[in-house]
């Protein structure tokens, strides 16, 4: 058996980067993460189209990024986040256009693709592509070149696709709204990233090494985990993965005294947690009364509605502190995490606007506060 390998990755710039949704850093200590590492790098030496599929948080743009720098690729690495731009904007962002091609083209610009011409280009969240931009990617992939919008000259490109997704792609095809012929030429090489709390080898590794990125930010020096934060920080389920460990980590490294992180300084605020012999065991349900069924689709508005108000009234009688939150962030949550962690989803089924549902992700802690680049508005570029 090999032996689990430590390595870091991080971003070029990492010291420079606001606080965001993407994970800033990987360390493969677990063995599972190793073993991942291995498989990642044995990819990178192909040129294989490549699909990165993970929550958000995990690390997909550092894999991206490494395959790129294990390649024998010497163009730049492009980032592009797919969920930051209507479907007009981003066809010409991704494919270029010419002048007067639309109102406000005035001078012909390359797109993403032609910027990356060389070397790899990192779409991150796939699944939120519109149909017809995936026919149109499709098409990209296949012939290898790429049309500017108002031209008729197409371009010859050398470009490495890596994509990458948090959306279960199976799912949406079979709702129609992923191409299975796209998600067959995307995967050629699919990498399956676990998240934070299947990989509990690294949890420590990666707190000591934000407890040295912030130590000197905070000019701190030598400060250390206790014990029971340590056992806190294995126990807990990560639902934002790496990104959230790092707040953690900035966090603690502000209130803690005297050099030692302590437990009660850690600020763990996901409501779900592997290790729950400490929790006290819920009593009993009564199971609720089967209401009376209407007709139509009366009955099952009307059963629902009785079953809420059985259920909140339960509550009420079991003097909870903060119900209307409890209520509202359980419904926020559990419709996120039922839609894969898509925002556009999440909001349908809700039935409130984006922006709405983005303010209560937010304040859950479920997203992070983005940054015009954290947003994907800017393309990174870079010989990374």
């Amino acid at each position: 058996m090999e032996p689990a390998v430590d390595k870091l990755l991080t971003f070029p710039d990492a010291s420079s980067m606001a606080l965001s949704i993407r994970a800033k850093a990987l360390l493969f200590h677990d063995p599972r993460s190793a073993d991942l590492l291995r498989q990642v790098e044995r990819i990178a030496r192909s040129d294989a189209t490549t699909l990165i599929i993970g929550e958000t948080g995990t690390g997909k743009e550092l894999i991206a990024r490494h395959i790129h720098t294990q390649s024998e690729r010497r163009g730049p690495f492009v980032a592009v986040n797919c969920g930051a731009f209507s479907e007009s904007l981003i066809d010409a962002e991704l494919f270029g256009h010419e002048a007067g091609a639309f109102t406000g083209a005035t001078q012909a610009r390359s797109g993403w693709f032609e910027a990356a011409n060389g070397g790899t280009l990192f779409l991150d969240e796939i699944g939120d592509l519109s149909l017809a931009l995936q026919v149109k990617l499709l098409r990209v992939l296949q012939e290898r070149q790429v049309v500017r919008l108002g031209a008729r000259q197409p371009i010859p490109l050398n470009v490495r696709l890596v994509a990458a997704t948090n959306v279960d792609l199976h799912q949406a095809i079979a709702a129609d709204r992923f191409r299975s012929d796209l998600y067959y030429r995307l995967g050629v090489a699919t990498v399956h990233l676990p998240p934070l709390c299947e990989r509990p080898g690294d949890i420590l590794p990666l707190a000591r090494h934000f407890i040295g990125v912030y130590s000197d930010k905070l000019k701190q020096r030598n400060v250390t985990l206790s014990p029971t934060a340590q056992m806190a920080l294995l126990n807990y389920e990560w639902p934002g993965n790496i990104r959230e460990l790092e707040n953690v980590i900035h966090f603690s490294l502000i209130v803690c005294r005297d050099g030692v992180i302590q437990a009660e300084d850690l600020k763990l605020t996901g409501l779900a947690h592997r290790s729950r012999s400490a929790a006290p065991i819920p009593a009993p349900v009564t199971a609720l009364p089967v209401p009376t069924p209407l007709p139509g689709a009366a009955a099952n508005d009307a059963a629902f509605r009785v079953r809420l108000a059985e259920l909140v009234n339960s509550m009420i009688g079991a003097e909870l502190t903060e119900l209307f939150d409890t209520v509202e962030e359980g419904v926020v949550r559990t419709a996120f995490e039922a839609c894969n962690r898509n925002q556009v989803q999440t909001a349908r089924v809700l039935g409130i606007s984006r922006n709405i549902l983005r303010t209560h992700l937010k304040r859950f802690g479920l997203i992070g506060f983005e940054t015009p680049r954290d947003s994907g508005l800017q393309p990174s570029y870079g010989n990374a």
